[in-house]
């Protein structure tokens, strides 16, 4: 990809509404044109880009893109792609915890990795990294490639839609729960568990999630801390020296999460892991009420 090609789209990435031409420079197997070769007559190719312009037609703007590689030669063209979308009719809504605004998140392949999925989200434009709301009963949907499967798309699309304007509802309530030390300790624990498994041998310990980036994440609440802990998590960069399998000190950087399947599972465990720490403190949960 051309470097000023991506640098002029990727400058507003998560902001303004994405055309045709910056989502193919983002995620070029949007716009596949048939199936991969490897799927049978019965896979049934139903193209992203057509569900794409139902989206826009409801008033869901695509605001980030992007796709996942693949070592199979010709293949990356038809890989699992990701799509954050925000609705015109939400575009104003006020964002009481650090500029937030409520998503759906579309996820879809042409090479049958993956059927359509629906998630509630939440971006933070301040990093980027796009909280994805954890399973509920109507905070994902999944949509298999046969039917009428645009029609399908867009109604679970209003419905998620929904949970991610309540979702706002809990940061704002959880920018309220104060945690202090042992408390932020106890859930950086939780997440360096997640990121890195339980009996994961990594020099990178769970204090340095706990690490801000930037002066306005200064803070000891839950919804500042567990945006911290999130970013720490998903950007990945966090170093520290460990050793190598003979026994030489070398150092050790954590990557950005980059695959979408493992960026879905991860931060879908991260705001569950919010959610009871809240429900512990006293803050309530997201969806408590609708039970």
């Amino acid at each position: 990809m051309n470097h000023f090609v991506s640098s002029r789209f990727s400058r507003n990435l998560g902001r303004d509404p994405l055309s045709d031409e910056a989502l193919r420079h983002l995620a070029k197997s949007i716009f596949a044109e048939d199936k991969h070769e490897s799927r049978s007559d019965r896979y049934a190719y139903i193209p992203t880009y057509e569900v794409l312009a139902g989206m826009r037609k409801e008033g869901f703007e695509p605001v980030y893109a992007k796709q996942g590689g693949s070592r199979v030669p010709g293949k990356a063209d038809f890989t699992k792609h990701l799509i954050r979308f925000r609705h015109k009719g939400e575009a104003g809504t006020v964002r009481k915890v650090g500029g937030i605004y409520p998503e759906v998140v579309l996820v879809n392949s042409h090479d049958g990795t993956s059927a359509y999925k629906v998630m509630a989200g939440l971006m933070r434009l301040v990093c980027l990294n796009g909280l994805m709301v954890s399973d509920r009963e109507l905070a994902s949907v999944s949509v298999h490639h046969k039917g009428d499967v645009m029609a399908q798309v867009i109604e679970g699309s209003f419905k998620v839609l929904s949970e991610s304007c309540r979702a706002v509802e809990a940061a704002d309530a959880w920018s309220g729960v104060s945690l202090n030390h042992d408390e932020q300790m106890i859930l950086a624990g939780a997440a360096h568990e997640i990121r890195f498994g339980e009996e994961a041998e990594t020099p990178i310990e769970p204090r340095q999630l706990l690490a801000p980036r930037r002066r306005d994440d200064l803070g000891s609440d839950l919804w500042t801390v567990g945006n911290v802990v999130q970013e720490n998590v998903i950007r990945g960069g966090l170093r520290a020296w460990g050793r190598d399998a003979n026994g030489r000190r070398r150092r050790v950087s954590t990557r950005e999460v980059k695959a979408i399947d493992a960026d879905v599972k991860i931060n879908r465990a991260l705001w569950r892991l919010n959610e009871e720490m809240a429900r512990l403190k006293g803050g309530g949960a997201f969806m408590q009420d609708a039970a």
